[in-house]
Formats: C-alpha cells, structure tokens, sequence
C-alpha cells in the first residue's frame, strides 16, 4: 500500500512540476497564508503577557507541534475530505474496480506539493519555539509521540469526515468543521476554552491529546481543569481508539456506497 502511494503521489507531482514557477508560488503562498494565523497570536500577545497561562514560547510551541501534525496529516490524507465531490461526479466508482484501495486512490487524489508550504512554517515555529523552552531532557521524548499521535488523530478526522460524506454527500462543510475547525482550536492552549468544551475535546473527540495533553507534561504545567494526570500520557491510546473507529466507519460507508451508474 505504501509503494502504490508513494509512486502515485509521484505520479502528480511530476504534472505538477510541469509549472514549476506556480508549483512554487503556490507554496510560498501556502507559507505565507499559514503565518497568519501566527500573527494574530503575536498581535495577541502585544497586549498581554499571557494567554490562559501559557507563555508566547509556550503558546508557540503548542501552535507548532498541533500544526505540524495537521500539516502531515493534510499532505498526505487531506484529500478524503473531497470524497463527495467524487460521489456527485461519479468518479468515485471507477476508483472502486481498481485494483488499489480506494482509501489510497482518495488521499493521493491530486497530490499537491504547495500544501508543504503549511509545513515548513509549522516545523519553522517548532524549532523558534523549543530552545526558549528549555526543556529537561526527561520531557522532550514526547515531542516526536505528540506529533506522531497527532498525526495519526487528524488523519482519523479527515477519515471521519470523509465516511460522513457517504451520507451527506451535499455537505462537505460539516467535515470540515472538524478537520480545520479542529485544527484551529489547537492552536490555542485550551484553557482559553470552556470546561465543557474541553472534556468533549478529551473524552469525545481527542483533539486533547494533539498538542494539550501531552503539551502540559513537556512543559510542566498543571491541568486548569483538574483532570487525572496519566491523560497526559495517553495520546497514543486515543490515536489508536480513533483511527480504528475511523477506519470502520470507512468501511461501513464503502459497503453502503451504491454506485451513481455513471
């Protein structure tokens, strides 16, 4: 599965570089769009100190880690967000006789290279962010889990998102509240949320355990909302619940799937 993603996702970027000026201009669009959402925090923190406790190096280092995981998770999965694009035009169906996963077929649909540009900028905010942290060598371990962990958990929501798209296929938009309605909401420190947001966030979709989490043990903060402490290690086991939730619920789309019969 692996080989056939990775010589398709080739496959499309050598079409895309057949433009390489607006390959690249795409991309640095990308960059440039993606730091805006920095600037609001640093025009935040130009009129207070902190934010719902956390430092700017702190607040930074929660931006990038969430980011960076969505950024992944958008390159190489983003795309089965579309799903009901596929469905309306019928181009779904062809995807279903090939003898490749269509899973696969719709996360590598249009592979797009700009979409880095959201990375770069992310890993940039990452790698400001740690050396003002000074973190202890017995904490950083988990940054490299919370990323992957992140990953993994945006990758279950677009994956979600696109299983809903079976049903609502004429509402992609209530998919993307959570895919980047999720990650516009980790970018933040959740304390500046409320209490009942938060434990949805943890205990019903674990956007928690993106960045929060595991964030307050690599900075050693306290939990403001007074939850157990072992949830800080637990992103790997809420990555793990959600994608195998998310990879039946894709499965129970397919075999509901009925073909357009175009």
């Amino acid at each position: 599965m692996v080989r056939t993603y990775t010589l398709l996702a080739w496959t499309w970027l050598r079409a895309g570089a057949q433009y390489p000026l607006s390959m690249a201009l795409l991309t640095i669009g990308t960059f440039v769009v993606s730091a805006l959402d920095l600037i609001a925090i640093w025009i935040i923190f130009e009129h207070t100190g902190t934010l719902g406790g956390f430092t700017l190096p702190e607040v930074m280092f929660l931006y990038g880690t969430a980011m960076v995981s969505f950024s992944l998770a958008d390159l190489l999965f983003g795309n089965v967000d579309k799903l009901s694009a596929h469905v309306r035009a019928g181009t779904f169906d062809s995807m279903l006789i090939r003898p490749v996963s269509p899973f696969v077929q719709m996360a590598v649909d249009r592979f797009a290279v700009q979409r880095l540009g959201k990375l770069v900028q992310a890993v940039v905010v990452l790698v400001i962010a740690l050396p003002q942290l000074d973190v202890p060598s017995s904490r950083v371990w988990m940054v490299p889990v919370m990323v992957f962990c992140g990953t993994v958990i945006f990758t279950a929501v677009f994956t979600l998102g696109g299983a809903l798209q079976f049903l609502l296929t004429d509402a992609p938009e209530v998919a993307n509240a959570f895919t980047y309605g999720g990650s516009a909401l980790t970018q933040y420190p959740l304390s500046v949320y409320g209490t009942d947001l938060v434990r949805g966030v943890t205990f019903v979709l674990p956007l928690a355990f993106v960045n929060w989490q595991p964030g307050l043990f690599v900075l050693g903060h306290e939990d403001p909302f007074g939850l157990p402490y072992w949830l800080r290690f637990a992103a790997p086991l809420a990555a793990l619940l959600l994608g195998a939730i998310s990879a039946l619920a894709w499965r129970a789309g397919l075999r509901r799937y009925r073909s357009t019969g175009s």
